[in-house]
Protein backbone atom coordinates (compact mmCIF):
# COMPACT_ATOMS: atom_id res chain seq x y z
CA UNK A 1 0.00 0.00 0.00
CA UNK A 2 2.74 2.46 0.95
CA UNK A 3 4.66 1.73 -2.28
CA UNK A 4 1.50 2.18 -4.34
CA UNK A 5 0.73 5.52 -2.72
CA UNK A 6 4.31 6.71 -3.02
CA UNK A 7 4.45 5.83 -6.71
CA UNK A 8 1.18 7.59 -7.57
CA UNK A 9 1.85 10.67 -5.52
CA UNK A 10 5.28 11.06 -7.09
CA UNK A 11 3.70 10.78 -10.52
CA UNK A 12 1.41 13.66 -9.55
CA UNK A 13 4.41 15.81 -8.74
CA UNK A 14 4.33 15.46 -4.94
CA UNK A 15 6.64 13.62 -2.60
CA UNK A 16 6.08 11.55 0.50
CA UNK A 17 8.08 12.19 3.61
CA UNK A 18 10.75 9.50 3.88
CA UNK A 19 10.70 9.25 7.66
CA UNK A 20 8.93 6.07 8.81
CA UNK A 21 9.07 6.96 12.48
CA UNK A 22 6.59 9.37 14.01
CA UNK A 23 8.82 11.98 15.62
CA UNK A 24 6.56 13.99 17.86
CA UNK A 25 7.66 16.96 19.88
CA UNK A 26 6.88 16.71 23.59
CA UNK A 27 3.26 17.46 24.37
CA UNK A 28 2.79 20.56 26.45
CA UNK A 29 -0.19 21.96 28.28
CA UNK A 30 -2.58 24.11 26.28
CA UNK A 31 -0.78 27.43 25.71
CA UNK A 32 -4.10 29.27 26.07
CA UNK A 33 -4.26 28.17 29.71
CA UNK A 34 -0.97 29.86 30.57
CA UNK A 35 -1.10 33.01 32.67
CA UNK A 36 0.07 35.99 30.61
CA UNK A 37 3.52 37.34 31.41
CA UNK A 38 3.04 41.04 30.78
CA UNK A 39 6.74 41.85 30.67
CA UNK A 40 7.58 38.92 28.39
CA UNK A 41 4.71 39.78 26.06
CA UNK A 42 5.79 43.42 25.88
CA UNK A 43 9.29 42.28 24.96
CA UNK A 44 7.89 39.87 22.35
CA UNK A 45 5.86 42.72 20.82
CA UNK A 46 9.09 44.55 20.07
CA UNK A 47 9.93 41.74 17.62
CA UNK A 48 6.34 41.15 16.46
CA UNK A 49 4.60 44.53 16.75
CA UNK A 50 0.83 44.91 16.71
CA UNK A 51 -0.55 44.82 13.16
CA UNK A 52 -3.23 47.27 14.30
CA UNK A 53 -0.74 49.80 15.63
CA UNK A 54 1.41 49.27 12.52
CA UNK A 55 -1.51 49.30 10.07
CA UNK A 56 -0.47 52.46 8.22
CA UNK A 57 3.08 51.17 7.88
CA UNK A 58 1.84 47.83 6.50
CA UNK A 59 -0.55 49.35 4.02
CA UNK A 60 2.04 51.85 2.81
CA UNK A 61 3.63 48.83 1.10
CA UNK A 62 0.35 48.15 -0.72
CA UNK A 63 0.62 51.26 -2.89
CA UNK A 64 0.18 50.21 -6.52
CA UNK A 65 -0.26 46.55 -5.54
CA UNK A 66 -3.07 44.01 -5.47
CA UNK A 67 -3.86 42.87 -1.92
CA UNK A 68 -4.65 39.18 -1.34
CA UNK A 69 -5.98 37.99 2.03
CA UNK A 70 -5.43 34.56 3.62
CA UNK A 71 -6.94 33.53 6.97
CA UNK A 72 -6.96 30.58 9.32
CA UNK A 73 -10.30 29.80 10.99
CA UNK A 74 -10.11 28.46 14.57
CA UNK A 75 -8.44 30.95 16.90
CA UNK A 76 -8.38 33.56 14.13
CA UNK A 77 -11.91 34.13 12.84
CA UNK A 78 -13.48 32.33 15.78
CA UNK A 79 -12.34 31.85 19.39
CA UNK A 80 -10.91 28.55 20.59
CA UNK A 81 -13.76 26.78 22.41
CA UNK A 82 -14.20 23.62 24.48
CA UNK A 83 -16.43 21.94 21.88
CA UNK A 84 -14.94 22.17 18.35
CA UNK A 85 -18.44 21.82 16.87
CA UNK A 86 -19.35 25.15 18.48
CA UNK A 87 -16.50 27.27 17.12
CA UNK A 88 -18.92 29.77 15.64
CA UNK A 89 -17.76 33.08 14.24
CA UNK A 90 -19.63 36.20 15.31
CA UNK A 91 -22.12 38.04 13.12
CA UNK A 92 -19.75 41.03 13.16
CA UNK A 93 -16.83 38.88 11.99
CA UNK A 94 -18.89 37.41 9.16
CA UNK A 95 -19.97 40.88 8.02
CA UNK A 96 -16.38 42.15 8.10
CA UNK A 97 -15.12 39.08 6.21
CA UNK A 98 -17.85 39.47 3.61
CA UNK A 99 -16.82 43.09 3.05
CA UNK A 100 -13.13 42.22 2.78
CA UNK A 101 -13.90 39.42 0.31
CA UNK A 102 -15.86 41.86 -1.88
CA UNK A 103 -12.76 44.01 -2.20
CA UNK A 104 -9.86 41.51 -2.20
CA UNK A 105 -9.37 37.86 -3.21
CA UNK A 106 -9.87 36.12 0.15
CA UNK A 107 -9.07 32.53 1.16
CA UNK A 108 -9.60 30.55 4.35
CA UNK A 109 -7.01 27.83 4.90
CA UNK A 110 -7.97 25.54 7.79
CA UNK A 111 -7.26 22.13 9.22
CA UNK A 112 -11.01 21.54 9.29
CA UNK A 113 -12.80 19.87 6.42
CA UNK A 114 -13.70 22.25 3.63
CA UNK A 115 -17.40 21.58 4.16
CA UNK A 116 -17.21 22.26 7.89
CA UNK A 117 -15.41 25.58 7.43
CA UNK A 118 -17.92 26.68 4.81
CA UNK A 119 -20.73 25.69 7.17
CA UNK A 120 -19.23 27.95 9.84
CA UNK A 121 -18.41 30.87 7.54
CA UNK A 122 -21.54 30.82 5.33
CA UNK A 123 -20.06 32.99 2.59
CA UNK A 124 -19.87 32.21 -1.13
CA UNK A 125 -17.33 34.84 -2.17
CA UNK A 126 -14.25 33.28 -0.55
CA UNK A 127 -11.88 30.43 -1.46
CA UNK A 128 -12.03 27.49 0.97
CA UNK A 129 -8.99 25.28 1.60
CA UNK A 130 -9.77 22.47 4.04
CA UNK A 131 -7.60 19.75 5.58
CA UNK A 132 -4.58 22.10 5.74
CA UNK A 133 -4.92 22.87 2.04
CA UNK A 134 -5.45 19.30 0.80
CA UNK A 135 -8.96 20.17 -0.40
CA UNK A 136 -9.25 23.53 -2.18
CA UNK A 137 -12.35 25.00 -3.78
CA UNK A 138 -12.85 28.25 -5.66
CA UNK A 139 -16.00 30.36 -5.19
CA UNK A 140 -19.10 28.67 -6.71
CA UNK A 141 -19.13 30.57 -10.01
CA UNK A 142 -16.85 27.84 -11.44
CA UNK A 143 -18.49 24.88 -9.66
CA UNK A 144 -21.30 22.53 -10.53
CA UNK A 145 -24.49 22.23 -8.45
CA UNK A 146 -22.81 19.80 -6.09
CA UNK A 147 -19.87 22.14 -5.60
CA UNK A 148 -17.30 19.54 -6.63
CA UNK A 149 -16.06 20.66 -10.04
CA UNK A 150 -12.67 22.30 -9.86
CA UNK A 151 -11.80 21.01 -6.38
CA UNK A 152 -8.05 20.48 -6.00
CA UNK A 153 -7.38 17.37 -3.89
CA UNK A 154 -3.74 16.19 -4.08
CA UNK A 155 -4.27 13.52 -1.40
CA UNK A 156 -7.28 11.82 -2.98
CA UNK A 157 -5.51 8.45 -3.15
CA UNK A 158 -5.22 8.44 0.64
CA UNK A 159 -8.98 8.48 1.26
CA UNK A 160 -9.52 4.69 1.72
CA UNK A 161 -6.64 4.47 4.22
CA UNK A 162 -7.88 7.57 6.06
CA UNK A 163 -11.26 5.93 6.54
CA UNK A 164 -9.57 2.80 7.92
CA UNK A 165 -7.63 4.92 10.41
CA UNK A 166 -10.78 6.76 11.42
CA UNK A 167 -12.55 3.49 12.24
CA UNK A 168 -9.53 2.19 14.16
CA UNK A 169 -9.35 5.39 16.20
CA UNK A 170 -13.06 5.14 16.94
CA UNK A 171 -12.50 1.60 18.19
CA UNK A 172 -9.48 2.52 20.36
CA UNK A 173 -10.50 5.84 21.87
CA UNK A 174 -14.19 6.16 21.09
CA UNK A 175 -15.15 5.54 24.72
CA UNK A 176 -12.49 7.85 26.22
CA UNK A 177 -14.30 10.50 28.24
CA UNK A 178 -14.16 13.89 26.51
CA UNK A 179 -12.31 12.68 23.40
CA UNK A 180 -13.73 13.77 20.06
CA UNK A 181 -12.73 12.41 16.66
CA UNK A 182 -13.33 14.84 13.80
CA UNK A 183 -13.21 13.53 10.24
CA UNK A 184 -11.81 16.37 8.14
CA UNK A 185 -11.86 14.25 4.97
CA UNK A 186 -8.12 14.37 4.23
CA UNK A 187 -6.97 14.47 7.84
CA UNK A 188 -8.36 13.24 11.14
CA UNK A 189 -8.39 15.44 14.24
CA UNK A 190 -8.53 14.00 17.74
CA UNK A 191 -9.59 16.74 20.17
CA UNK A 192 -8.70 16.19 23.82
CA UNK A 193 -9.49 19.56 25.41
CA UNK A 194 -12.33 17.95 27.40
CA UNK A 195 -10.40 14.79 28.32
CA UNK A 196 -9.47 14.62 32.05
CA UNK A 197 -5.76 15.51 32.48
CA UNK A 198 -4.97 12.11 33.97
CA UNK A 199 -6.25 10.39 30.81
CA UNK A 200 -4.60 12.57 28.19
CA UNK A 201 -1.25 10.78 28.18
CA UNK A 202 -2.90 7.40 27.60
CA UNK A 203 -5.05 8.82 24.81
CA UNK A 204 -2.02 10.27 23.04
CA UNK A 205 -0.24 6.92 23.18
CA UNK A 206 -3.25 5.16 21.68
CA UNK A 207 -3.45 7.63 18.82
CA UNK A 208 0.29 7.32 18.24
CA UNK A 209 0.02 3.52 18.11
CA UNK A 210 -2.50 3.74 15.28
CA UNK A 211 -0.14 5.81 13.13
CA UNK A 212 3.34 4.50 13.97
CA UNK A 213 3.15 1.49 11.63
CA UNK A 214 1.74 3.49 8.75
CA UNK A 215 4.69 5.30 7.11
CA UNK A 216 2.37 6.96 4.62
CA UNK A 217 0.84 9.00 7.48
CA UNK A 218 2.19 11.34 10.13
CA UNK A 219 0.96 12.65 13.46
CA UNK A 220 1.10 16.35 14.26
CA UNK A 221 -0.17 18.43 17.14
CA UNK A 222 -2.02 21.69 17.57
CA UNK A 223 -3.90 23.38 20.39
CA UNK A 224 -5.24 20.44 22.40
CA UNK A 225 -5.62 18.40 19.21
CA UNK A 226 -3.73 15.57 17.50
CA UNK A 227 -3.97 15.30 13.73
CA UNK A 228 -3.33 12.36 11.44
CA UNK A 229 -2.31 13.53 7.97
CA UNK A 230 -0.78 12.01 4.81
CA UNK A 231 3.02 12.11 4.83
CA UNK A 232 3.30 14.16 1.70
CA UNK A 233 5.15 17.38 1.11
CA UNK A 234 2.08 19.60 1.23
CA UNK A 235 1.09 22.15 3.87
CA UNK A 236 -0.59 25.53 4.25
CA UNK A 237 2.38 27.20 2.59
CA UNK A 238 1.91 25.02 -0.50
CA UNK A 239 -1.82 25.78 -0.43
CA UNK A 240 -1.02 29.51 -0.34
CA UNK A 241 1.25 29.16 -3.39
CA UNK A 242 -1.40 27.13 -5.21
CA UNK A 243 -4.04 29.78 -4.53
CA UNK A 244 -1.74 32.57 -5.69
CA UNK A 245 -1.12 30.60 -8.88
CA UNK A 246 -4.86 30.01 -9.35
CA UNK A 247 -5.46 33.74 -8.97
CA UNK A 248 -2.75 34.48 -11.54
CA UNK A 249 -0.41 36.05 -8.99
CA UNK A 250 2.34 33.42 -8.70
CA UNK A 251 4.91 35.43 -10.67
CA UNK A 252 3.52 38.90 -10.02
CA UNK A 253 5.63 41.58 -8.38
CA UNK A 254 2.63 43.81 -7.75
CA UNK A 255 0.95 41.58 -5.15
CA UNK A 256 0.84 42.03 -1.38
CA UNK A 257 -0.24 38.93 0.56
CA UNK A 258 -1.64 39.16 4.09
CA UNK A 259 -1.81 35.89 6.05
CA UNK A 260 -3.38 35.84 9.52
CA UNK A 261 -3.26 32.67 11.62
CA UNK A 262 -2.72 31.45 15.17
CA UNK A 263 -1.57 27.84 14.98
CA UNK A 264 1.68 26.00 14.40
CA UNK A 265 0.40 24.83 11.02
CA UNK A 266 0.18 28.47 9.88
CA UNK A 267 3.95 28.83 10.27
CA UNK A 268 4.45 27.10 6.90
CA UNK A 269 2.45 29.88 5.24
CA UNK A 270 4.29 32.54 7.25
CA UNK A 271 7.56 31.09 5.97
CA UNK A 272 6.42 31.34 2.33
CA UNK A 273 5.38 34.97 2.63
CA UNK A 274 8.49 35.92 4.60
CA UNK A 275 10.65 34.18 1.97
CA UNK A 276 9.00 36.00 -0.91
CA UNK A 277 9.07 39.31 0.98
CA UNK A 278 5.91 40.20 -0.91
CA UNK A 279 3.49 40.48 1.98
CA UNK A 280 3.04 40.30 5.72
CA UNK A 281 2.63 37.21 7.94
CA UNK A 282 0.57 38.06 11.04
CA UNK A 283 0.28 35.72 14.04
CA UNK A 284 -2.67 35.73 16.44
CA UNK A 285 -1.39 35.20 19.98
CA UNK A 286 -1.85 36.67 23.46
CA UNK A 287 1.35 35.05 24.73
CA UNK A 288 4.98 35.10 23.51
CA UNK A 289 5.70 32.25 21.08
CA UNK A 290 8.26 31.27 18.48
CA UNK A 291 6.99 32.39 15.10
CA UNK A 292 8.08 33.40 11.62
CA UNK A 293 5.39 36.09 11.58
CA UNK A 294 6.47 39.73 11.40
CA UNK A 295 3.42 41.25 13.05
CA UNK A 296 0.84 40.12 15.59
CA UNK A 297 -2.75 40.45 16.74
CA UNK A 298 -3.79 39.49 20.25
CA UNK A 299 -7.03 37.57 19.57
CA UNK A 300 -10.01 37.27 17.17
CA UNK A 301 -11.40 40.60 18.38
CA UNK A 302 -8.24 42.29 17.07
CA UNK A 303 -8.52 40.28 13.85
CA UNK A 304 -12.01 41.74 13.46
CA UNK A 305 -10.69 45.26 14.05
CA UNK A 306 -7.93 44.68 11.48
CA UNK A 307 -10.36 43.39 8.82
CA UNK A 308 -12.73 46.31 9.39
CA UNK A 309 -9.84 48.74 9.06
CA UNK A 310 -8.61 46.98 5.91
CA UNK A 311 -12.00 47.31 4.24
CA UNK A 312 -12.27 50.97 5.27
CA UNK A 313 -8.73 51.65 4.01
CA UNK A 314 -9.52 50.22 0.59
CA UNK A 315 -12.69 52.26 0.26
CA UNK A 316 -10.73 55.39 1.13
CA UNK A 317 -8.07 54.43 -1.41
CA UNK A 318 -10.72 53.90 -4.09
CA UNK A 319 -12.32 57.28 -3.32
CA UNK A 320 -8.94 59.01 -3.48
CA UNK A 321 -8.09 57.41 -6.83
CA UNK A 322 -11.48 58.40 -8.21
CA UNK A 323 -11.01 62.02 -7.11
CA UNK A 324 -7.50 62.02 -8.52
CA UNK A 325 -8.80 60.74 -11.86
CA UNK A 326 -11.52 63.41 -11.96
Amino acid sequence: MAKFLSRDINLMGFQLSHSNKQKLKPFYDDPDSMLPDVEAYASWLLKHPSALNSFDCIMKEAKGKKVVVFLDYDGTLSPIVEDPDKAFMSTEMRAALREVAKQFPTSIISGRSRGKVKEFVQLNNVYYAGSHGLDIMQPPKSCDKKGNEGAFQPAKLFLPAIQEISMELEHKIGETQGAKIEDNMFCISVHYRQVPPQDQGNLKEKVKSVVENRPEFRLTEGKMVLEVRPSMEWNKGDALNYLLHTLGFSNANDVLSLYIGDDQTDEDAFKVIAGKREGFPIVVSSIPKETKAWYSLRDPSEVLAFLLRLAKWNKSRASFLQLDYV
